[in-house]
């Protein structure tokens, strides 16, 4: 594991990223929800060779260790309890659409701009993304004073350039001050956040897009269902890629952070950026091993096919 110290210095040199399309009954029910977070101890370092150093670096140390020391908080040993909490580690804000989508007089499901048009659309990879950014490497502490908007930009800024398929327990938490959370947060500075999630492109141009051209077959989706549930009662909660292809009836990112389990369905509960009044649901159907969205104020409702992004490197 990285010494305290080399992860300290990494947040503060490597370069910032700067900032897809819209739409960016059963027995034995099981209940699962994204697992505890195991937490560790980051190494001190107790002495340091520099005689090989460039000033320049050597400043740079420096000024990481000073700056981390209010901006980060070392894990303790243990199990941090938290699970994701729809009401705390959501955006307050949505990401608009930019058609209004329903059904005409003659039964067929059609579109049309929306009037006036959105400020801030396109952007559902970059919320889903963002609020996992922020569960697994932010923690905010109300008990501490509000800090001025230049420090809480550069503290978003910190959390949104952390890799977000890095392994969470083996990073430090960056301390937001004065809020219980980070749909306070969010409801307070909307737009600062809106400016350094970073920008619709990266919706666009997300790693694992290259997935949605090959074909979805029921075995596969079946392995989808099984690793979701996997990974909600031992990691964190899954980032989900919804859809249609070649169709783009449907190209969507949603956060996954629970699931109820019957006889004939699992049902997962998620966050979509599109909805943040409530938890949107997404049912996977074991006879036919397919997952069904129901319809909503972008989608018909229907099947989908669905695999998860952020979670390894070429995805």
């Amino acid at each position: 594991m990285a010494q305290a110290v080399t992860m300290k210095f990494e947040s503060v040199v490597s370069k910032i990223s700067p900032k897809t399309h819209e739409v960016c009954a059963g027995v034995n029910v099981r209940s699962i929800t994204s697992g505890p977070r195991k937490t560790l101890r980051s190494s001190k370092v107790s002495s340091c060779n520099v005689g090989g150093w460039s000033a320049l670096t050597c400043q740079a140390l420096v000024c990481s260790l000073l700056f981390s020391a209010c901006a980060t908080d070392p894990k303790s040993p243990g199990t941090d309890p938290r699970r994701f909490d729809f009401q705390k580690d959501t955006f307050a804000y949505p990401n608009e659409l930019v058609w209004e989508y329903y059904y005409n007089t003659n039964g067929m499901w059609t579109t049309q701009r929306r009037q006036p048009e959105p400020t801030y659309s396109l952007h559902c990879v970059v919320v889903a993304r963002s609020a996992r950014q922020f569960f697994d490497f932010a923690r905010f502490d109300p008990k501490q004073p509000m800090a001025d908007e230049s420090t809480y930009r550069r503290l978003v800024r910190h959390v949104i350039q952390i890799d977000p398929r890095r392994d969470p327990w083996t990073a430090e938490q960056i301390i937001i001050p004065g809020y219980d959370s980070l749909r306070e947060f969010s409801k307070a500075h909307e737009q600062l956040l809106k400016e350094e999630c970073g920008g619709a492109w990266q919706s666009y141009f997300q790693r694992g897009h290259w997935r949605m051209i090959f074909p979805f077959s029921r075995q596969q989706q079946q392995h989808v269902a099984e690793q979701l549930l996997k990974e909600l009662t031992t990691s964190r909660p899954p980032i989900v890629h919804l859809v249609r292809f070649p169709s783009l009836m449907i190209n969507h990112a949603i956060l996954i952070f629970a699931a109820e389990e019957t006889e004939a369905e699992i049902r997962f509960s998620a966050y979509d950026p599109n909805q943040p009044g409530q938890p949107v649901s997404l049912s996977f159907d074991r006879a036919t091993h397919t997952f069904i969205l129901p319809v909503n104020s972008y989608f018909p409702g229907g099947r989908v096919d669905v695999y998860e992004i952020f979670h390894q490197w070429d995805y």
